[in-house]
């Protein structure tokens, strides 16, 4: 499901070919059937593509954990936070060493993306929200514990199965790059962008703690 990981035959994502846009199916898609790919090795035009134009996760550009605890969308702007998103991915260069993610590609199309990356690397997270530490002794500056903090699936494409198979891949990717461990943080109540419990409970991370009625603490040690 994974492709191009270190230990793996480099390739770039597959070339975009025109298929038609999905028709508001929705027939799960099988983990087989996407070919999932470090976002270095996409381009930006198809990083674009799965965050859109229009709501929240174009205007947020994956930024929301790693924003300075006094920046916001709106000091910031869509602009500046799309431009540092890109950044982060190094999105149109195979050959960088590091990247912030992964993009899910079903049949040549981009139709998703998820946040992997250090838990260190996302000042906001490690400032501001009490989630990962509450009532646990972690090392907030620990580089070898990564996060999942953000999923995003295209329009059209959405429930069925994405999300999921993203996580999966998340985790190999992070333990492929040397973590000792990697968390998410899902929400009770609607997932978000930030993932459902179903989401990483199917990927195989377990529940470490319960900070609150909505949000718990999944992990998997390697």
């Amino acid at each position: 499901m994974l492709d191009a990981l270190p230990e793996r035959e480099t390739r770039p994502a597959p070339p975009r070919t025109p298929v038609p846009r999905s028709s508001g199916s929705r027939e799960p898609i099988a983990p087989e059937q996407l070919t999932i790919v470090p976002a270095n090795q996409a381009t930006a035009e198809d990083l674009k593509a799965v965050f859109g134009t229009r709501g929240d996760t174009s205007r947020c550009s994956c930024q929301r954990f790693r924003m300075l605890p006094k920046e916001s969308w709106d000091s910031e702007g869509p602009e500046e936070l799309a431009a540092r998103l890109r950044d982060q991915t190094a999105c149109g260069n195979p050959k960088a060493k590091t990247t912030s993610g992964l993009i899910a590609y079903l049949d040549g199309e981009p139709v998703g993306w998820c946040a992997v990356a250090s838990r260190a690397d996302h000042a906001r997270l490690r400032r501001d929200n009490r989630v990962p530490w509450m009532d646990r002794n972690e090392d907030k500056a620990d580089t070898t514990v990564w996060a999942v903090t953000c999923f995003v699936t295209r329009v059209g494409y959405r429930r069925r199965g994405i999300s999921r198979a993203l996580a999966q891949a998340a985790a190999d990717f992070a333990r492929e790059r040397g973590a000792r461990a990697v968390e998410g943080y899902p929400d009770f109540v609607d997932g978000g962008s930030v993932g459902t419990l179903g989401t990483f409970a199917d990927a195989g991370f377990v529940e470490v703690s319960r900070p609150g009625k909505r949000r718990a603490v999944m992990r998997i040690d390697f």
